[in-house]
């Protein structure tokens, strides 16, 4: 978990926690998507795709079904939680110039 995760001006909050699921066969196996706590929206009132809300850690987090895909796949051995932390970023700045 990542505490007090500065969220991009645009959105409802500036900081969030943030939640990766890392299986137990990482780092071979890529990080996935990202939660939210508290979930996230945008000032401008639009909505945002592919949301869905869930409990753990004794709270509400707002899962982003965000995926790599095949123009960028995970590599083992050179992707790892920073790398995705910065395709987290980039989830929230195309999110939020859409």
């Amino acid at each position: 978990m990542v505490r007090r995760f500065s969220i991009p001006e645009g959105y409802n909050v500036a900081e969030a926690d943030l939640f990766l699921r890392i299986e137990a066969s990482y780092p071979d196996t890529q990080i996935d998507m990202v939660y939210f706590s508290p979930g996230l929206s945008l000032k401008s009132g639009r909505g945002i795709n592919a949301l869905s809300d869930e409990h753990f850690d004794g709270k509400p987090w707002q899962r982003w079904s965000r995926h790599r895909t095949q123009e960028n796949p995970w590599i083992a051995g050179i992707d790892n939680v920073e790398r995705h932390l910065l395709l987290v970023r980039e989830w929230l700045e195309r999110e939020r110039r859409k």
